[in-house]
């Protein structure tokens, strides 16, 4: 039996749930996890497709896609919305909030106590967060839309630090990727 094939119960838990592993991962077993899967990619993306799921692979990070038909249009339409606000709201609090990027709740709460515009960011999201205290909502917000997915996790529980993973590039390029086409005005043709 192969290290990969010793693995692949682990590896379906995690990505099943629709959770990222990464390199930079925290916990050492996603780590280890993720060595595994890219020194055996190939054999994993056949057994995983064998039952009906495609193993995908970016920068640092993998997961599972699922085939488009099972995938309500509207519901991508509204995970891209929150990713949208999620995104938008992080690097609002901090544009340097990236792979590797430390935070805590509490570093947070400071900017938004003293930012206006980081404040009304986090009341938008108010069907994120929910009601509640600042600290509340905020560490809702983490703890849903960031560590819930796989795209950070928390370092150190004493000081309530969390590490930004790898796979928060997957939500920063599906943004990049949108395209908004402008209206044009008074456009003089030739």
């Amino acid at each position: 039996m192969t290290i990969a094939a010793r693995h692949t119960t682990d590896i379906f838990e995690l990505l099943s749930k629709g959770k990222f592993i990464c390199s930079n991962a925290v916990d050492t077993n996603n780590r280890k996890l993720f060595d595994i899967i890219h020194d055996n990619f190939e054999q994993l993306y056949d057994y995983f497709n064998a039952i009906g799921f495609i193993l995908e692979r970016g920068d640092e990070y993998f997961y599972f896609s699922r085939n488009e038909m099972k995938v309500l249009l509207e519901n991508k339409i509204e995970q891209a919305f929150r990713w949208v606000d999620v995104v938008d709201f992080c690097m609002a609090f901090n544009n340097s909030f990236a792979p590797g990027f430390r935070f805590a709740v509490s570093d947070i709460l400071v900017q938004v106590k003293v930012d206006a515009s980081l404040k009304d960011k986090l009341e938008i999201m108010k069907r994120l967060t929910g009601e509640g205290s600042y600290q509340e909502r905020i560490t809702g917000l983490i703890e849903k839309q960031l560590v819930g997915p796989g795209y950070a996790e928390q370092e150190n529980e004493i000081t309530g630090q969390y590490k930004v993973l790898t796979s928060f590039n997957y939500v920063r390029d599906l943004i990049a990727s949108i395209q908004i086409q402008e209206e044009v005005t008074n456009e003089i043709s030739e």
